[in-house]
Order: C-alpha cells, then structure tokens, then sequence
C-alpha cells in the first residue's frame, strides 16, 4: 500500500508482519483438532460422525489442506466436547 505521494507507510509494514499467514493459522488449528480427538479417544471417523462431516473432510482439516468455516469449526468443537477457544488457542 502506498500513500497519496507514493511512499509506503511504516504501518502498512507492521500489519504485514502482525498478521500471520493463512497457511500456519490452517495449520495450529489442524494440529489443535488432531490433538483434542486423540484426547477424546476419537478416530476420525468417529468424529466426522459425531460432527456430521466426511472421514475425508476431518482428515483434510487436521493436515491443514481445508480451511474451514466457523460453523463447521463450531460443529468439531461440540463433537469433541471442547470450546472453539479451545481449538484455536496459538492463533
């Protein structure tokens, strides 16, 4: 981003730095999910059942290939008992 005479604002910088990349976010939060079903003593299967979702889905979520919604996020959370604070703690 650039301002009115053309010279970057130090800010725009901070807020590249700030923000962290869509892909990591994907990934805490995919490992958070693995972790939580282990604990729950859960296959993916079993929870993709309890959240209403595919096997394939839950698999692709806690491998960070998915980035999800916060509705399905909140459906996962309540299949494994947890808060969605939960699920995303480290974001």
């Amino acid at each position: 981003m650039t301002s009115i005479l053309g010279r970057k604002h130090p800010f725009d910088l901070l807020c590249y730095w700030v923000v962290p990349p869509t892909r990591s976010v994907s990934e805490v939060l995919g490992r958070n999910i693995r972790v939580q079903r282990v604990r729950a003593h859960l296959s993916q299967e079993q929870l993709a059942e309890k959240a209403d979702l595919s096997r394939n889905y839950i698999g692709n979520v806690e491998r960070a290939d998915y980035h999800i919604t916060v509705e399905t996020l909140s459906r996962i959370a309540r299949a494994l008992n947890v808060t969605v604070h939960d699920l995303t703690r480290g974001i």
